[in-house]
Protein backbone atom coordinates (compact mmCIF):
# COMPACT_ATOMS: atom_id res chain seq x y z
CA UNK A 1 0.00 0.00 0.00
CA UNK A 2 3.12 2.01 1.06
CA UNK A 3 4.20 2.28 -2.76
CA UNK A 4 0.44 2.88 -3.91
CA UNK A 5 0.11 5.46 -2.33
CA UNK A 6 3.15 7.21 -3.15
CA UNK A 7 2.65 6.29 -6.98
CA UNK A 8 -1.06 8.41 -6.09
CA UNK A 9 0.57 11.21 -4.85
CA UNK A 10 3.00 11.84 -7.24
CA UNK A 11 0.37 11.30 -9.97
CA UNK A 12 -1.62 13.55 -8.41
CA UNK A 13 0.98 16.39 -7.63
CA UNK A 14 1.50 15.90 -11.75
CA UNK A 15 -2.33 16.95 -12.36
CA UNK A 16 -2.44 19.93 -9.37
CA UNK A 17 1.03 20.92 -10.70
CA UNK A 18 0.26 22.32 -13.98
CA UNK A 19 -3.12 24.20 -15.40
CA UNK A 20 -4.35 21.22 -16.78
CA UNK A 21 -6.12 20.26 -13.76
CA UNK A 22 -8.06 23.55 -12.92
CA UNK A 23 -8.84 23.75 -16.78
CA UNK A 24 -10.71 20.27 -16.26
CA UNK A 25 -12.51 21.35 -13.77
CA UNK A 26 -14.10 24.61 -14.63
CA UNK A 27 -14.95 22.82 -17.91
CA UNK A 28 -16.61 20.40 -16.11
CA UNK A 29 -18.29 22.42 -13.84
CA UNK A 30 -19.47 24.75 -16.64
CA UNK A 31 -21.06 22.08 -18.87
CA UNK A 32 -22.36 20.17 -15.81
CA UNK A 33 -24.13 23.39 -14.95
CA UNK A 34 -25.40 24.38 -18.48
CA UNK A 35 -26.85 21.15 -18.84
CA UNK A 36 -28.49 20.67 -15.83
CA UNK A 37 -30.43 24.08 -15.59
CA UNK A 38 -30.49 25.04 -19.58
CA UNK A 39 -30.63 22.50 -21.95
CA UNK A 40 -32.28 20.44 -19.01
CA UNK A 41 -34.83 23.30 -17.95
CA UNK A 42 -34.20 22.66 -14.45
CA UNK A 43 -36.48 25.61 -13.32
CA UNK A 44 -39.27 24.74 -15.67
CA UNK A 45 -39.69 21.29 -14.67
CA UNK A 46 -41.19 22.39 -11.09
CA UNK A 47 -39.65 18.92 -9.48
CA UNK A 48 -36.66 19.42 -6.72
CA UNK A 49 -34.50 16.51 -8.04
CA UNK A 50 -31.23 15.95 -10.10
CA UNK A 51 -32.17 13.80 -12.56
CA UNK A 52 -31.02 16.85 -15.82
CA UNK A 53 -27.83 16.64 -14.23
CA UNK A 54 -27.15 13.31 -13.74
CA UNK A 55 -28.82 12.46 -17.45
CA UNK A 56 -26.09 14.13 -19.38
CA UNK A 57 -23.06 12.39 -17.32
CA UNK A 58 -22.00 9.76 -19.24
CA UNK A 59 -21.66 12.28 -22.42
CA UNK A 60 -19.64 14.57 -20.47
CA UNK A 61 -17.74 11.32 -19.55
CA UNK A 62 -17.32 10.43 -23.06
CA UNK A 63 -14.72 13.50 -23.69
CA UNK A 64 -13.54 14.53 -20.55
CA UNK A 65 -12.44 11.10 -18.72
CA UNK A 66 -10.72 9.86 -21.32
CA UNK A 67 -8.85 13.31 -21.53
CA UNK A 68 -8.46 13.43 -18.02
CA UNK A 69 -6.66 9.84 -18.62
CA UNK A 70 -5.14 9.65 -21.62
CA UNK A 71 -1.60 11.21 -20.08
CA UNK A 72 -1.11 8.21 -17.32
CA UNK A 73 0.97 5.77 -19.90
CA UNK A 74 1.52 7.56 -22.67
CA UNK A 75 3.30 10.38 -21.12
CA UNK A 76 5.65 7.22 -19.58
CA UNK A 77 5.97 5.92 -22.84
CA UNK A 78 7.19 9.42 -24.65
CA UNK A 79 9.31 10.34 -21.60
CA UNK A 80 10.99 7.33 -21.21
CA UNK A 81 10.23 6.89 -17.96
CA UNK A 82 8.24 3.47 -17.88
CA UNK A 83 11.17 1.26 -18.03
CA UNK A 84 12.60 3.31 -15.20
CA UNK A 85 9.52 3.13 -13.26
CA UNK A 86 8.86 -0.47 -13.68
CA UNK A 87 12.68 -1.12 -12.73
CA UNK A 88 12.18 0.37 -9.30
CA UNK A 89 11.09 -2.19 -6.42
CA UNK A 90 7.08 -1.96 -7.83
CA UNK A 91 5.02 -4.12 -8.78
CA UNK A 92 3.23 -3.81 -12.09
CA UNK A 93 -0.30 -3.69 -10.23
CA UNK A 94 1.39 -1.33 -7.70
CA UNK A 95 1.66 1.24 -10.55
CA UNK A 96 -1.54 0.64 -12.31
CA UNK A 97 -3.31 0.73 -8.81
CA UNK A 98 -1.66 4.14 -7.89
CA UNK A 99 -2.46 5.65 -11.33
CA UNK A 100 -5.61 4.57 -11.14
CA UNK A 101 -6.49 5.79 -7.86
CA UNK A 102 -4.96 9.23 -8.46
CA UNK A 103 -6.98 9.49 -11.73
CA UNK A 104 -10.28 8.63 -9.87
CA UNK A 105 -9.52 10.81 -6.77
CA UNK A 106 -9.33 13.78 -9.14
CA UNK A 107 -12.65 12.97 -10.67
CA UNK A 108 -13.83 12.11 -7.46
CA UNK A 109 -13.22 16.02 -6.61
CA UNK A 110 -14.74 17.56 -9.64
CA UNK A 111 -17.86 15.80 -9.06
CA UNK A 112 -18.24 16.69 -5.49
CA UNK A 113 -17.50 20.32 -6.50
CA UNK A 114 -21.01 20.12 -7.86
CA UNK A 115 -22.45 20.08 -4.68
CA UNK A 116 -23.74 23.77 -5.44
CA UNK A 117 -26.06 22.02 -7.47
CA UNK A 118 -27.65 19.63 -4.91
CA UNK A 119 -27.82 22.58 -2.19
CA UNK A 120 -29.91 24.72 -5.13
CA UNK A 121 -32.21 21.84 -4.90
CA UNK A 122 -32.52 21.53 -1.58
CA UNK A 123 -33.17 24.88 -0.70
CA UNK A 124 -35.66 24.81 -4.19
CA UNK A 125 -37.64 21.64 -2.83
CA UNK A 126 -37.67 19.05 -0.51
CA UNK A 127 -35.67 16.34 -2.61
CA UNK A 128 -34.95 12.39 -1.86
CA UNK A 129 -31.14 12.41 -0.44
CA UNK A 130 -30.78 8.81 -0.81
CA UNK A 131 -31.60 9.05 -4.17
CA UNK A 132 -29.06 12.05 -4.74
CA UNK A 133 -26.79 9.60 -3.20
CA UNK A 134 -27.46 6.87 -5.09
CA UNK A 135 -26.99 9.33 -8.35
CA UNK A 136 -23.24 9.99 -7.29
CA UNK A 137 -22.38 6.54 -6.62
CA UNK A 138 -23.44 5.69 -9.94
CA UNK A 139 -21.75 8.47 -11.43
CA UNK A 140 -18.26 7.87 -9.89
CA UNK A 141 -18.46 4.03 -10.74
CA UNK A 142 -19.24 5.21 -14.34
CA UNK A 143 -16.24 7.73 -14.41
CA UNK A 144 -14.25 4.83 -12.78
CA UNK A 145 -15.16 2.59 -15.66
CA UNK A 146 -14.14 5.00 -18.13
CA UNK A 147 -11.14 5.93 -16.50
CA UNK A 148 -10.22 2.26 -16.62
CA UNK A 149 -10.40 2.23 -20.46
CA UNK A 150 -8.30 5.46 -20.91
CA UNK A 151 -5.66 3.83 -18.43
CA UNK A 152 -5.65 1.06 -20.45
CA UNK A 153 -5.61 2.56 -24.28
CA UNK A 154 -2.83 4.97 -22.88
CA UNK A 155 -0.85 2.15 -22.74
CA UNK A 156 -0.45 1.21 -26.07
CA UNK A 157 0.80 4.10 -27.36
CA UNK A 158 3.04 7.18 -26.51
CA UNK A 159 0.78 9.62 -28.69
CA UNK A 160 -2.15 10.90 -26.11
CA UNK A 161 -4.63 12.12 -29.35
CA UNK A 162 -4.73 8.35 -30.49
CA UNK A 163 -5.16 7.13 -26.69
CA UNK A 164 -7.79 9.73 -26.61
CA UNK A 165 -9.46 8.51 -29.60
CA UNK A 166 -9.31 5.01 -28.47
CA UNK A 167 -10.92 5.56 -25.58
CA UNK A 168 -13.37 7.88 -26.84
CA UNK A 169 -14.40 5.05 -29.15
CA UNK A 170 -14.32 2.11 -26.54
CA UNK A 171 -16.66 4.52 -24.43
CA UNK A 172 -18.85 5.71 -27.17
CA UNK A 173 -19.61 1.85 -27.90
CA UNK A 174 -20.89 0.96 -24.15
CA UNK A 175 -22.80 4.46 -23.89
CA UNK A 176 -25.00 3.26 -27.42
CA UNK A 177 -25.11 0.01 -26.03
CA UNK A 178 -27.81 1.12 -23.80
CA UNK A 179 -28.63 4.05 -25.23
CA UNK A 180 -32.94 3.62 -25.65
CA UNK A 181 -33.14 5.15 -29.04
CA UNK A 182 -30.06 2.47 -30.43
CA UNK A 183 -31.53 -0.42 -28.61
CA UNK A 184 -35.28 0.47 -30.00
CA UNK A 185 -33.15 0.57 -33.81
CA UNK A 186 -32.21 -2.99 -32.99
CA UNK A 187 -34.94 -4.25 -31.11
CA UNK A 188 -37.03 -4.02 -35.05
CA UNK A 189 -34.60 -6.40 -36.91
CA UNK A 190 -32.63 -8.24 -34.14
CA UNK A 191 -33.93 -11.26 -31.94
CA UNK A 192 -34.80 -10.41 -28.40
CA UNK A 193 -31.64 -11.98 -26.76
CA UNK A 194 -29.29 -10.26 -28.74
CA UNK A 195 -30.91 -6.68 -27.58
CA UNK A 196 -30.88 -7.78 -24.17
CA UNK A 197 -27.15 -8.73 -24.51
CA UNK A 198 -26.22 -5.57 -25.74
CA UNK A 199 -28.32 -3.81 -23.38
CA UNK A 200 -26.97 -5.78 -20.78
CA UNK A 201 -22.89 -4.10 -21.39
CA UNK A 202 -24.47 -0.50 -21.84
CA UNK A 203 -23.50 1.71 -19.35
CA UNK A 204 -26.63 3.62 -19.66
CA UNK A 205 -28.60 0.96 -18.91
CA UNK A 206 -27.03 0.29 -15.52
CA UNK A 207 -26.56 3.70 -14.56
CA UNK A 208 -30.15 4.57 -15.45
CA UNK A 209 -31.13 2.70 -12.46
CA UNK A 210 -28.51 4.22 -10.17
CA UNK A 211 -29.73 7.88 -10.70
CA UNK A 212 -32.88 6.33 -10.01
CA UNK A 213 -32.21 5.24 -6.76
CA UNK A 214 -32.30 1.96 -7.27
CA UNK A 215 -29.18 0.21 -5.96
CA UNK A 216 -29.14 -3.03 -7.44
CA UNK A 217 -25.99 -4.66 -7.03
CA UNK A 218 -25.98 -6.00 -10.56
CA UNK A 219 -25.34 -2.49 -12.12
CA UNK A 220 -22.38 -1.99 -9.19
CA UNK A 221 -21.16 -5.79 -9.84
CA UNK A 222 -21.32 -4.02 -13.49
CA UNK A 223 -19.05 -1.29 -13.41
CA UNK A 224 -16.61 -2.91 -10.76
CA UNK A 225 -15.81 -5.64 -13.50
CA UNK A 226 -15.15 -3.33 -16.38
CA UNK A 227 -12.62 -1.37 -13.86
CA UNK A 228 -11.16 -4.45 -13.07
CA UNK A 229 -11.04 -5.91 -16.39
CA UNK A 230 -9.56 -3.36 -17.74
CA UNK A 231 -6.88 -2.89 -15.10
CA UNK A 232 -5.92 -6.29 -15.21
CA UNK A 233 -5.42 -6.36 -19.42
CA UNK A 234 -3.32 -3.16 -18.58
CA UNK A 235 -1.05 -5.42 -16.56
CA UNK A 236 -0.67 -7.73 -19.68
CA UNK A 237 0.30 -4.78 -21.37
CA UNK A 238 2.82 -3.74 -19.29
CA UNK A 239 4.41 -7.21 -19.18
CA UNK A 240 4.42 -6.79 -22.69
CA UNK A 241 6.46 -3.47 -22.24
CA UNK A 242 8.88 -4.86 -19.84
CA UNK A 243 9.91 -7.99 -22.30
Amino acid sequence: MRNIWTISKRELGAYFSSPVAYVFIVIFLLLAGFFTFMVGRFFDRGVADLLPFFLWHPWLYLFLVPAAGMRLWSEELRLGTMELLLTMPVTAWQAILGKFLASWIFLAIALFLTFPIVVTVGYLGHPDYGRIFCGYLGSLMMAGAFLSIALLTSSFTRNQVVSFILAVIVCLFLILCGWPPVTDAVSSWAPAWLVDGLASIGVMTHFDSLQRGVVDSRDLLFFASVIVFCLFANSVVLRAHRA
